[in-house]
C-alpha cells in the first residue's frame, strides 16, 4: 500500500512533481530560469508532461488539462496521476512530492488520487516473481499548507476501501467461496469496527430464502448471508440505509450454462458484495456519522443433481412465488430474499449493486453504471451529483409501469426473465416486487471488471461503487 502524507517543506531526498498552467511560476520550486523556459515552450508545443533533472532532481511538471467543468478536470487530473505512475515505476522511483502551482488543494488530492489508485497491482499468485514485478512507488507527498489531515486520511480510506474491494473481486471462487466471503466481511468489521453476523445454511433454510437456496442447489458449498451494521453514537439518520450487494462468488449460468469465454470473467459476480463490505469498512474507518446496514447474500450458480432448471417454482422470502425460466438469471433471485429481508429495519432507503445484466453493459459500456428505482428525485440528485464527483457516472434507465407486464407469469406471481427487451430494466423491475422502501438499483456490470487498464482503474476488478458510496454517504 503506498504511504501518502503532507509538508510544508520541499524536499530534494523526492521526485517532484509539479501540477502547472503555462505562466506558472516554478522558481519557488528551485526550478532554474533556463528550465522554466524550456517548459514554457514546452507547454507552447502542447506536450503534456515535462521531465527533466534540477540539481540532480527528478522533476516533472505536468500541464494542468483546460476544461470549464470541475468534474470533468478533476477527472482528467486523476487520469493523469495514474499515467505517471508508470513512469514512476519504470524509473524506480520509490517517492515523489506533489505540488500544485496554483495551491489549488482540490487539484492536488485528485491527482494524487489518480496515482494511489493507478498504483494498484494483484500479486497474491505472483509467487516467483512478486519482487521483481513489485510497483517501485511507495510514497507520495503532497506539498501543501491547505490540505487538512482529515481530508488527507479519508483519501487514504478511500483508496484502500477501492484496493479492499479489488482484492476480493480478483480472488478466484477456489479461495473465495460463499463461506469465506462472509469470512473476509467479519475480518473487515474486526478491523474497522462494525458489526457482522454470518447466517449460515440452516438459518437460511428456516428463514424460507427460496431464491438463495434454490440457487446454491446445484453447489457443494453452503450459501451464506451476511448481515454487517455500522451505527455511531449519534448519527444524523434516525433510520437506517440499507446497502445490498450481489454475491454469486462464480456464475456458470447453471443450465443455462454460458460459453467459455463468457465464464472466463465470472469471479467478478460479487463485485457488489465486495463493493457493500468495502463501503462498511470506509465508513467505520471514516467515523462517518450515519446509521448504515449492508446485506449481502452468496453463493456461486454451478451445475449439480440438484441445480435448479427452467421450469422449477420457487418460493421466496416474503412469499412470493417464482418461475424459473433462465438459470443465469440468478443474481436478482438471491437479492429478492436479501431486499426482502431489508424491510425489517425499516430503511429510509435502500441501495442495491450488483453485477446484473448483460443488458446494462451493452447499453452504455463500462463508462458508467445504470441505474433506476423509487427513490426521491432529490435523492437521485445527490446520488447522481457524487457519480460526477468520482466519475462513477449515473445513467438512469426508465421505470415505467408498462415493464411489469412483460413478469407476469402463466405458472406463478412472476417469472425471472422479461424477455428480450429492455432487459436491464425488466431486472430492476423484478427486484421492485421485493422491496417497499425506498430504493435505487445500480447495475454495475459494465465497469465492475475490465479486460484492459483504464486509466487508474486496473485490469481485473475495479472496486467501482465504494466511491460513489463513501461521498454520497460523507454528504448525507
Amino acid at each position: 500500500m503506498t504511504v501518502l502524507e503532507r509538508s510544508s517543506v520541499l524536499s530534494k531526498e523526492t521526485a517532484l512533481v509539479i501540477l502547472a498552467r503555462g505562466k506558472a511560476d516554478l522558481k519557488k520550486y528551485g526550478v532554474t530560469g533556463e528550465q522554466a523556459v524550456f517548459v514554457k515552450n514546452a507547454f507552447a508545443l502542447e506536450r503534456k508532461v515535462i521531465p527533466f533533472r534540477c540539481g540532480g532532481q527528478f522533476v516533472i511538471v505536468v500541464a494542468k488539462p483546460l476544461k470549464s467543468d470541475k468534474n470533468q478536470l478533476k477527472e482528467l487530473i486523476r487520469r493523469a496521476g495514474a499515467c505517471l505512475v508508470t513512469l514512476f515505476n519504470d524509473e524506480k522511483v520509490d517517492s515523489i512530492t506533489i505540488a500544485d502551482s496554483d495551491d489549488n488543494t482540490d487539484h492536488l488530492m485528485a491527482f494524487a488520487e489518480g496515482i494511489l489508485l493507478g498504483n494498484y497491482q494483484f500479486l497474491t499468485y505472483k509467487v516467483k516473481d512478486k519482487a521483481k514485478e513489485s510497483n517501485a512507488l511507495r510514497r507520495v507527498i503532497l506539498y501543501s499548507k491547505g490540505v487538512k489531515e482529515q481530508g488527507l486520511e479519508r483519501l487514504r480510506i478511500l483508496t484502500e476501501a477501492t484496493a479492499i474491494a479489488r482484492d476480493l473481486v480478483n480472488e478466484p471462487v477456489s479461495t473465495l467461496n460463499a463461506v469465506e466471503l462472509s469470512r473476509q466481511f467479519q475480518r473487515l468489521g474486526k478491523e474497522a469496527g462494525f458489526r457482522v453476523e454470518v447466517l449460515n445454511k440452516a438459518k437460511i433454510t428456516a428463514l424460507k430464502m427460496g431464491g438463495l437456496l434454490g440457487v446454491n442447489k446445484g453447489s457443494s458449498t453452503p450459501p451464506t448471508f451476511t448481515v454487517m451494521e455500522y451505527k455511531p453514537a449519534r448519527p444524523r439518520n434516525k433510520k437506517p440505509i440499507v446497502l445490498v450487494g450481489k454475491g454469486v462468488v462464480y456464475d456458470t449460468g447453471g443450465y443455462n450454462l454460458k460459453t467459455g469465454a463468457g465464464m472466463e470473467t465470472m469471479k467478478c459476480d460479487m463485485a457488489g458484495a465486495a463493493a457493500v463490505g468495502a463501503t462498511l469498512w470506509a465508513i467505520a474507518k471514516a467515523k462517518l456519522p450515519v446509521h448504515v446496514i449492508g446485506l449481502v447474500p452468496a453463493t456461486d450458480n454451478k451445475i449439480g443433481g440438484d441445480a435448479y432448471v427452467a421450469g422449477d417454482v420457487l418460493t421466496m422470502y416474503n412469499g412470493l412465488t417464482v418461475e424459473m425460466l433462465n438459470t443465469d438469471a440468478e443474481g436478482r433471485l438471491i437479492l429478492a430474499d436479501a431486499l426482502a429481508y431489508g424491510e425489517q429495519y425499516n430503511p429510509e432507503i435502500i441501495l442495491e449493486f450488483s453485477t446484473l445484466t448483460g443488458a446494462a453493459m451493452a447499453a452504455i459500456g463500462h463508462y458508467g453504471i445504470v441505474c433506476m428505482g423509487t427513490v426521491d428525485a432529490r435523492t437521485k440528485t445527490k446520488l447522481r451529483n457524487s457519480g460526477d464527483q468520482v466519475h462513477e457516472r449515473l445513467a438512469e434507465f426508465p421505470f415505467w409501469d408498462e415493464y411489469d407486464e412483460l413478469l407476469k407469469s402463466d405458472v406463478a406471481e412472476l417469472k425471472n426473465i422479461g424477455g428480450p427487451m429492455g432487459g436491464a430494466i425488466t431486472a430492476g423491475k423484478f427486484l421492485a416486487n421485493f422491496v417497499k422502501s425506498p430504493f435505487m438499483h445500480f447495475d454495475i456490470a459494465g465497469p465492475a471488471f475490465l479486460t484492459a487498464k483504464d486509466g487508474y482503474r486496473p485490469k481485473g476488478g475495479t472496486g467501482v461503487g465504494v466511491r460513489l458510496l463513501f461521498d454520497y454517504l460523507s454528504n448525507y
